[in-house]
């Protein structure tokens, strides 16, 4: 397998991982303490990884270039693929909404501090969206070279971004403990949903051909670098601003307004808001991809001529027109994310793995090497689903009330 592919796609799930979630993790972490949050992101973690190794399992008994929906078909018969459509679509026009609104946002600032010019926002937002459609349309190479220079460069601003911050690290903020046990179940939805990359796993398999030594090194380590990114963030957000001060304000511009007063450097506001729009701009190159596939492969009989620029009307357009008219939905199309996650990443994947292994399944696997088979067995595959259902639950609770909300 050619090395500069799986380099490239280790870095899109690494990229479509660290987005807009990792800007809300202090955010959600603020009640309850970093050694919590870092509890919480490893076994988080673990559970993604091995969802993800699932996926690629799954894989093996389709082409290389299922989507979701077939594979959902092919295990689960036409139930199954309605319920991965409204999970996928769910997920990703909420997500691709959040991110367009965010970015749309971010990007109208950062031409008006460059330029020093006042466009409206939702011209802006149109431009924005053109763009990232523009490198989605074109194919799943173009968005390996261009994401490959957009985390570079993310990492070189974090890096800034972590090094301004280290040294007024407080060891005494880093200790903070949970304010109230409730937050911390509050928080699992937002911590899990930062971990999400898994609408990308189909990309990635047609693009590597559905090789499965490649991707299984593709989702350990594209998972496990937003994990060792998110501890260092954690860190430095947690251990330079108090409980008090995170949680007397939960938005996004408040958490860069006071990481930029923490330090008195003044290129230091700059660089945070550079870090950020690249952390939201890679993650939503990854989603649309994803999603641009999903639709492609879903409503590839009734496209006909010209169906990639078709495709990416219907994978951007009704986004699109969520972000213009409801500009300020940024976090309330993230805040229901979990839902849809928690089925596209856990229950689908356990419950296919599961008649795949255990029942009278009759489709065999593609070519002729041996079958791949995730580690733990049905015992594993209950956990999982459990704890899917379990992150389910709790979102549900936060919308009615009945757990403290985080912002």
């Amino acid at each position: 397998m050619n090395k500069s592919k799986v380099f490239g796609s280790t870095l899109i799930i690494a990229g479509t991982t660290v987005g807009a979630g990792m800007l809300a993790l202090p955010l959600a972490s603020a009640g309850i303490g970093f050694s919590t949050s870092l509890l919480l992101m490893l076994c988080l973690w673990g559970l993604m990884a091995f969802t993800a190794l699932l996926m690629v399992e799954l894989h093996q008994f389709a082409e290389s270039d299922a989507t979701l929906h077939t594979l959902a078909h092919t295990i689960l018969g036409t139930k199954g693929k309605w319920i991965a459509s409204f999970a996928v679509m769910f997920l990703f026009y909420a997500l691709c909404s959040a991110y367009i609104a965010g970015g749309g946002a971010q990007f109208n600032q950062r031409i008006s501090d460059i330029s020093g010019i006042e466009l409206n926002g939702q011209i802006t937002t149109l431009l924005f969206t053109l763009l990232v459609a523009g490198v989605v349309t074109i194919g799943t190479h173009s968005v390996d070279k261009v994401n490959r220079v957009l985390f570079g460069l993310k990492l070189i601003a974090m890096v800034l971004v972590l090094s301004f911050l280290a040294p007024n690290i407080t060891s005494q903020y880093l200790m903070s403990m949970p304010l109230q046990q409730g937050l911390i179940v509050a928080a699992i939805p937002v911590v899990f949903t930062s971990f999400g990359f898994h609408g990308s796993i189909p990309s990635i398999v047609r693009y590597l051909d559905g090789d499965v030594r490649s991707l299984r090194k593709v989702m350990i380590i594209g998972s496990a670098l937003p994990l060792v990114i998110y501890v260092f963030w954690q860190s430095v957000t947690l251990g330079v601003i108090s409980q008090e001060q995170l949680l007397s304000d939960t938005s996004l511009g408040a958490l860069l307004v006071s990481l930029s007063q923490t330090v008195h450097q003044s290129n230091l506001s700059v660089i945070v808001g550079v870090f950020a729009d690249l952390a939201l701009l890679t993650s939503f190159i990854g989603v649309s991809l994803g999603l641009f596939e999903f639709m492609g492969d879903s409503l590839s009989s009734k496209l006909g001529n010209g169906k990639r620029v078709k495709t990416a009307a219907i994978t951007f357009l009704p986004p699109l027109g969520f972000a213009l008219f409801y500009p300020q939905g940024f976090i309330t199309a993230l805040g229901y994310a979990a839902i849809a996650l928690s089925v596209l990443a856990i229950l689908l994947p356990t419950i296919m793995v599961y008649k795949v292994r255990y029942t009278d399944f009759s489709v065999e696997p593609q070519g002729t090497e041996a079958t791949y088979q995730v580690l733990g067995g049905s015992k594993a595959l209950f956990l999982a689903g459990s704890v899917g259902v379990f992150i389910i639950a709790i979102q549900i609770l936060i919308s009615v009330g009945l757990l403290p909300s985080l912002g």
